[in-house]
């Protein structure tokens, strides 16, 4: 675990663990609503994207962490965000076929490559 902060040690909060749950809460909301939307191609395609979504938002936000582990942490840790968004960049990508992915996906994408990318180059 991180140690905390002067500063959150002085109140008793983890402001990461705060953060975290923050996300867990808002990444549950992001599901229950994901069942409501509609019986059709593009409804079931994103009710089944939830996880992958998710996921690359998770890794996203991890990677920006990453600065806080040790050197061989930090080259696993890469090694895993790099696998996880290949792979869930892929399932979203092979959900929607022929068709363009959404902005909002592609712009997710994208994102997770770029803290990859940012995180790798913050070790050499």
């Amino acid at each position: 675990m991180i140690a905390p902060s002067d500063s959150e040690a002085n109140t008793g909060l983890n402001v990461r663990e705060l953060t975290w749950t923050a996300l867990l809460g808002r990444w549950v909301e992001f599901a229950r609503a994901a069942m409501a939307l509609p019986d059709d191609d593009a409804g079931r395609r994103l009710r089944e994207s939830v996880a992958d979504i998710i996921m690359l938002q998770a890794v996203w936000f991890a990677l920006r962490d990453l600065g806080q582990l040790d050197a061989a942490q930090k080259a696993v840790g890469l090694d895993r965000a790099e696998v996880l968004i290949d792979r869930h960049a892929g399932l979203l990508q092979q959900r929607w076929g022929n068709e363009p992915l959404p902005r909002l996906l592609t712009e997710l994408i994208d994102d997770a490559h770029s803290a990859l990318r940012i995180a790798a180059a913050g070790m050499s």
